[in-house]
């Protein structure tokens, strides 16, 4: 019987992975104005330009980790 390419942990990590990046774009949506003519300063908020992508890049380094992870036998 062969092994399976990836283990248990590793797709707990890939799991883990997806909920960050999808937190970050979660996270990055919203702040439109209703009205074109007026300029909403939200959309330059901590949480859209610094939190967010911050959290989609960890979570895709944590993919990465999670297709070379190999446990200790």
């Amino acid at each position: 019987m062969k092994r399976p390419l990836l283990e248990k942990r590793n797709y707990q990590i890939i799991i883990a992975g997806i909920i960050l990046i999808a937190v970050g774009f979660i996270l990055m949506s919203g702040g439109r104005s209703y009205d074109p003519e007026v300029f909403n300063p939200e959309i330059y908020n901590f949480r859209r330009i610094r939190l967010a992508p911050t959290l989609i890049i960890i979570g895709l380094a944590l993919q990465a980790y999670a297709i070379l992870y190999r446990p200790k036998k």
